[in-house]
């Protein structure tokens, strides 16, 4: 039996696909925005808590730059330069130097004792007592002044009822502020919407003020006469003028030969008296 020969097969070699080209790594990284430092610290109660905001913003917006809690302690201790914020900074590192252990380990730990040293004792009771006191008033602040402070004492009052905050807002604004709203004939503002009470207020004290900038530009350009300074007369001189003779008086005339008449008639009765004789 003969078998047959089939040609060699050829076998093409599988296709291989090239590999998809890895994404070029890129050359810049995005930069992150320049953050502020917070502002020297020196312990007045008052700005205490915005120190601590302004720190604790810094460590959470750049972590990276802190490995431990202890960096961010003295990073922050770094900021207390002067008053009492720096007696303390450096009695902790006075205690350091005698235990060899930095008294504060935590970063918790270090908001607590920052708390207790310099934010208000009773910031909500002495709020409280502002508000509630009659000794507090927008006197001769703006009404964006006045509300700023306004806001603050009752955030630290704790007040959030609407009604009772239009009442203190609108009992310590000036009598005719609040005198406008009150009496609105259109668009008054309901008395348990603070909000829009504080918005009228902006627009009545806005409108005073730009009344009051025209007012001023009014008498700026207003032509006043003004008084010219007295000038003293030119002086002349006194041209005295020679002296003038007295009139002439023409000389007697001459009696007449016949005598005065009235001496005649004198002479004339006397001899008549002496002829009746």
């Amino acid at each position: 039996m003969s078998t047959i020969a089939l040609p060699p097969m050829s076998v093409s070699p599988p296709l291989v696909t090239p590999p998809s080209p890895a994404p070029a790594a890129s050359s810049k990284q995005r930069a992150r925005p320049k953050l502020p430092s917070p502002p020297d610290f020196s312990s007045e109660q008052s700005s205490g808590r915005a120190f601590l905001n302004s720190c604790t913003l810094y460590l959470r917006l750049a972590p990276e730059q802190f490995t431990c809690d202890e960096e961010k302690i003295f990073w922050t201790l770094a900021f207390f330069k002067d008053g009492r914020a720096a007696k303390w900074s450096e009695n902790l590192f006075r205690q350091e130097a005698d235990t060899g252990i930095f008294p504060i380990q935590s970063w918790v730990d270090f908001e607590q004792q920052f708390q207790s040293q310099f934010f208000p004792v009773n910031a909500e009771a002495d709020a409280i007592n502002t508000l509630e006191g009659s000794s507090y008033y927008q006197e001769n602040r703006t009404v964006d002044d006045y509300l700023d402070s306004f806001l603050i004492l009752a955030l630290d009052a704790g007040y959030t009822d609407p009604r009772t905050l239009v009442v203190k807002f609108r009992r310590e604004l000036k009598l005719n502020v609040q005198s406008q709203i009150a009496t609105m004939p259109f668009g008054r503002p309901a008395d348990t919407d603070p909000q829009a009470w504080y918005a009228a207020a902006q627009r009545i004290d806005q409108a005073r003020l730009a009344n009051e900038a025209f007012q001023s530009t009014l008498q700026s350009t207003t032509v006043t006469p003004t008084r010219s300074a007295p000038t003293r007369p030119t002086p002349f001189l006194v041209l005295c003028s020679p002296p003038v003779a007295p009139p002439s008086v023409p000389p007697p005339l001459p009696a007449p030969s016949g005598g005065i008449p009235m001496d005649v008639d004198a002479e004339r009765g006397k001899r008549d008296v002496d002829c009746d004789k």
